[in-house]
């Protein structure tokens, strides 16, 4: 039975009308106000435009020697209103260059020659090109709005063995391979081409395009990759093909590549060689990874109630790792929760493969996730890095700029999910350090360019600043208002290339409520995040307790109110009360019964001074 009622007034000192909140707005958006592309509604403009390409890729890939030799040929084509005179490419692999710049420290050992351009045609003819660090600009006849251009790109280089950064060889026999190719920058309707260097810090920033890759590697490995697998049968032996099969109908778990299968040979043709053939349209990104020596176990869903669709869970790993014998069940969950729960949006792609190698990395369909000492921890990372399907890949965020963007929703993805699959999570993971930070020279406010960050805000400005930020609005609009609201966003912008402010309007737009009071506050503003209790009194009917907002960062109210009788109720209230400014609240409690005690705080509410946070009442 309820005991008490609670009352929140706004103290009238710190309360005023407020006018509608003008969020800072870049000229470099202004400009695509004024151009068409972008609106403040947060929809795309009636003359945006994205540009796209269609990539033909062979790769022959030497284990023993970790040499890649690749063929690309690319098809570029030229949506904008600007004629091109150049091109810029991004070459990934160049990390590894000697004299590259790079902010993550390597092994000298691991350090090489980077990629090797063989030969570069641009419209079958020889290309001037020049190379500086990761990226490379190519001068090419001039490309008109509405035209296109070929390119066919021949080259190699040296997988890292050491220093894996997102990728390269995992153990005797395994490897996970990302970035492999030359492939475009972006060109798009805010900055022109996307010329930031790739330094290992910063994530990536690449267009919606279409896959088709052949993958060349030793007869006894198999290889698992973005996109629809076209040649099972030509591949993978007869038994492992039916095996595929039934995962792909049935809930159950499959298991399609066992310690058996490996002993006797039974898993890939027995050939000299194997060329793997995938399809993937309409992705940011192409990877794939392979091994001689690991275990295949599968399942799949209906991720779409309406068309029956069906997503295939896959994970992939090395047998010795015990943790991984439980992560299809995670991924499966994962997935399953993101298409019922949260954000409630049919899994967007035909497959998810969890690869078990030695980073904590995300891609179009695949995670390159490292085995960890515990359950939670392997629940934790299974999620947050699944989650990603949906920021960055299914939306096309420029995460090099924003990388909030992405993973603040990650963040709040393995908060909200990580529950549900075992109710005993309680992840907490990045908010005492959004606490302890907050207000530190590192403590840069959310818009701050994440090439830009430092120190301990590289951390929370990507990750639970943001996450908290969603987690909050969700509180304050309520579960349905908010997930219209975010399905709006994602009705936008799926397939194109949001910036923050066509996030911050559609989540207006869609929920029908002025949310700029709490986004400037919140991602344009810096500051600590403090809070505490003021005073107690006894009032006619209860008690009055103030708590202070000693920031002006909005934060929910959360209180736990112990009586004399040993009884104990939590109250809760959402960032809407600090909504006009105000930086004192009033909370009436309504009991007859005698108050011992009032604790302030809860596990995802960042308070960097505590010592206020508990009130012994007389």
């Amino acid at each position: 039975m309820k005991s008490i009622k609670i009352f929140i007034s706004l103290l009238l000192w710190g309360a005023f009308t407020q006018a509608q909140v003008q969020l800072p707005i870049e000229s470099v958006f202004q400009k695509t106000y004024q151009q068409s592309t972008r609106t403040v509604s947060g929809k795309p403009g009636e003359k945006y435009w994205q540009n796209t390409s269609k990539y033909q890729i062979k790769v022959d890939f030497n284990p023993s020697s970790r040499l890649l030799k690749g063929n690309v040929e690319i098809t570029y084509f030229n949506n904008s209103p600007d004629t091109l005179k150049e091109i810029w490419f991004k070459l990934y692999p160049n990390l590894y260059k000697k004299g590259t710049p790079r902010k993550t420290k390597f092994s000298e050992s691991d350090l090489g020659e980077g990629v090797s351009i063989e030969k570069l045609n641009a419209n079958g003819k020889n290309a001037s090109y020049h190379i500086d660090g990761t990226n490379m600009t190519v001068n090419v006849p001039a490309v008109a709005p509405g035209k296109s251009i070929t390119f066919s790109i021949n080259y190699h280089y040296i997988l890292n063995k050491g220093s894996h950064m997102r990728t390269g060889q995992v153990d005797d026999g395994s490897y996970f391979i990302a970035y492999f190719f030359p492939r475009i920058a972006v060109y798009d309707d805010v900055d022109g081409w996307n010329k930031y260097p790739y330094t290992g810090a910063e994530e990536f920033y690449n267009d919606f395009d279409h896959f088709n890759a052949e993958i060349t590697v030793p007869g006894s490995f198999g290889v698992w990759a973005t996109g629809d697998l076209k040649n099972a049968s030509e591949v993978f032996q007869k038994d492992i093909v039916a095996k595929i099969t039934t995962a792909e109908k049935n809930d159950a778990i499959v298991d399609v590549i066992t310690a058996e299968d490996l002993e006797n040979k039974k898993v890939t043709q027995p050939k000299p060689f194997n060329t793997f053939k995938f399809e993937a349209k309409n992705v940011t990104d192409f990877v794939f990874a392979l091994s001689d020596h690991y275990l295949w176990k599968s399942t799949s869903l209906v991720v779409d109630p309406l068309t029956k669709r069906r997503t295939r869970v896959d994970a992939v790993f090395n047998a010795k790792h015990k943790d991984y014998y439980e992560v299809i069940d995670f991924a499966r969950k994962t997935v399953e929760s993101m298409s019922y729960s949260f954000p409630k949006w049919p899994f967007p792609y035909n497959h998810e493969t969890i690869f078990d190698g030695l980073d904590q990395m995300e891609y179009p369909m695949m995670v390159n996730d490292n085995p960890v000492d515990n359950r939670t921890d392997a629940i934790t990372l299974t999620d947050h890095e699944i989650f990603h399907t949906m920021f960055p890949f299914y939306m096309g965020i420029n995460e090099t700029k924003y990388g909030w963007m992405d993973e603040g929703w990650a963040t709040i993805g393995e908060w909200l999910i990580s529950p549900m699959i075992d109710s005993t999570i309680i992840d907490e993971y990045g908010v005492q350090a959004t606490a302890s930070s907050s207000g530190s020279k590192d403590d840069t406010p959310i818009m701050t360019l994440t090439p830009d960050l430092n120190g301990s805000g590289s951390f929370t400005n990507s990750y639970p600043k943001p996450g908290l930020a969603y987690l909050f609005v969700k509180d304050y609009l309520g579960d349905e208002l908010f997930t219209k609201a975010l399905h709006h966003y994602i009705k936008n912008w799926n397939g194109k290339h949001p910036m923050p402010y066509d996030f911050f309007y559609s989540m207006n737009e869609g929920s029908g409520k002025d949310l700029n009071w709490f986004w400037k506050r919140w991602f344009f503003e810096g500051g600590i995040t403090d809070m505490g209790i003021k005073a107690v009194n006894k009032t006619e009917n209860g008690y009055a307790i103030t708590v202070e907002n000693k920031s002006n960062k909005p934060l929910p109210v959360d209180l736990t109110l112990t009586y004399e009788d040993g009884s104990v109720e939590k109250q809760h209230a959402s960032i809407g009360v600090w909504e006009k400014g105000d930086k004192e609240i009033s909370v009436s409690v309504v009991t007859v019964k005698k108050l011992n005690k009032v604790v302030l705080g809860s596990a995802h509410v960042p308070d960097k001074a505590k010592s206020d946070n508990t009130f012994n009442v007389n």
